[in-house]
């Protein structure tokens, strides 16, 4: 009987023991699986855009889309369980704002930026960018924010450059017979790199400047300008500028009656140049990337299907697509796929982004390299004509 009383306590200890052990099992098993869903250091990226100030027009829908990306990232559960951390910054419009934007990204460790919206804001930046060496990618035209490359290593843009633009139009007003041509431009670094880039672009298409004139980026009168342009007599007036300017150059122009064809750069790619200059838009030409007439693309086109579903979507959150919103996401696109194949690694990551090739984007389809740090052909524009308040493609 004893023997069997032992024997019993013996089983009920082992039984005790055997739940404990289970139990200590099951709670270390937790606590393993509680360890492995910790969430992952998110990813800093920076991003400096012309919020507010005369550059809002391009810098709005460029906050807006890289919002919208971001989100959708994060929803998605981050790059490979990383969350993305934006640290999104305003410079007004502002050079020696943007460089101190810049310097404020950098002490807080981001591992690349993105920005600015325009040349003047994103050639302040640059000094400091090269210093730090941290991956720069602009949404800004001028060719000098990426030339000379074995200057700007660690900067790169996906905004079609002003000199592919220039080509692009001198090839246009060739085919056209207008070989008599005036240029106005706002006074500034993108207006002053355009004059260049199209005084190179015109000789070589055998076109004549007859007429320079410059404006300021916040001036609303114009007829000094336009005077002495009609007293030129030129066969078209190229503007090269970007809204509020641009949208009351084109404005004053028709109230004075000038009736020879209107040309302007790239820069006026968004409703709020038609909004700003009313009736006077009609029949205004210009450059710009696909997205404003992607629908009306063959189906073939490489680029179609990914401007469509980012034009639906931005549309549907907030308001007109435009060209500059696109800029804004391949910037953002290509980092976050370099910061993908790199890690957290800023040398890493500069070199992925030289590396990119055959990426689809908004702008054009990139190909980068130590040579091109744009990575886009005149193959990424089409030219547009403006009719009532719609983009249509120039035949």
């Amino acid at each position: 009987m004893e023997r069997l009383i032992k024997k019993r306590a013996i089983l009920v200890i082992a039984l005790i023991l055997g739940l404990i052990a289970a139990g200590c099992g099951g709670a270390q098993e937790d606590t393993e699986k509680s360890s492995s869903a910790e969430p992952k250091e998110p990813y800093k990226i920076g991003a400096i855009f012309d919020i507010s100030g005369p550059g809002s027009s391009l810098g709005v829908p460029e906050r807006d889309t890289v919002n919208m990306i971001v989100d959708k990232i994060n929803e998605d559960g981050g790059i490979d369980g990383h969350p993305i951390e934006l640290i999104m910054l305003d410079n007004k419009s502002n050079e020696t704002e943007a460089a101190l934007a810049a310097k404020s990204l950098i002490q807080k460790d981001v591992l690349a930026i993105i920005g600015c919206s325009t040349s003047g804001t994103t050639l302040a930046m640059l000094e400091g960018i090269q210093q730090a060496e941290i991956p720069l990618v602009s949404a800004a035209a001028s060719i000098r924010i990426v030339e000379p490359v074995n200057e700007r290593k660690w900067v790169f843009k996906t905004a079609q450059s002003d000199s592919l633009v220039a080509d692009k139009v001198a090839a246009y007003l060739k085919s056209q017979g207008l070989t008599k041509i005036a240029f106005a431009s706002m006074n500034n670094a993108f207006g002053d790199s355009g004059k260049v880039e199209f005084e190179k672009a015109a000789a070589r298409e055998g076109i004549e400047i007859v007429a320079t004139e410059k404006f300021e980026q916040n001036d609303t009168i114009m007829t000094s300008q336009l005077t002495n342009i009609k007293k030129a007599n030129p066969q078209a007036v190229l503007a090269w500028a970007i809204p509020p300017s641009a949208s009351s150059f084109t404005t004053n122009y028709k109230q004075m009656g000038l009736t020879m064809p209107l040309i302007h750069s790239h820069g006026i790619g968004n409703k709020t140049f038609i909004e700003l200059a009313g009736d006077a838009a009609d029949g205004v030409v210009f450059p710009a990337g696909k997205l404003l007439v992607a629908e009306g693309l063959p189906n073939d086109d490489p680029q179609k299907q990914v401007l469509v579903e980012y034009a639906t979507e931005f549309e549907a959150k907030y308001g007109p697509r435009n060209t500059f919103g696109g800029h804004a996401w391949d910037a953002l696109q290509i980092v976050l796929s370099a910061v993908e194949k790199a890690g957290p690694d800023r040398a890493k990551i500069r070199d992925e982004i030289e590396r990119t090739t055959n990426f689809v984007g908004i702008s054009g389809v990139f190909n980068m390299s130590p040579e091109d740090h744009n990575g886009l052909g005149l193959d990424s524009m089409v030219m547009v004509k403006i009719s009532g308040d719609q983009w249509e493609p120039v035949d």
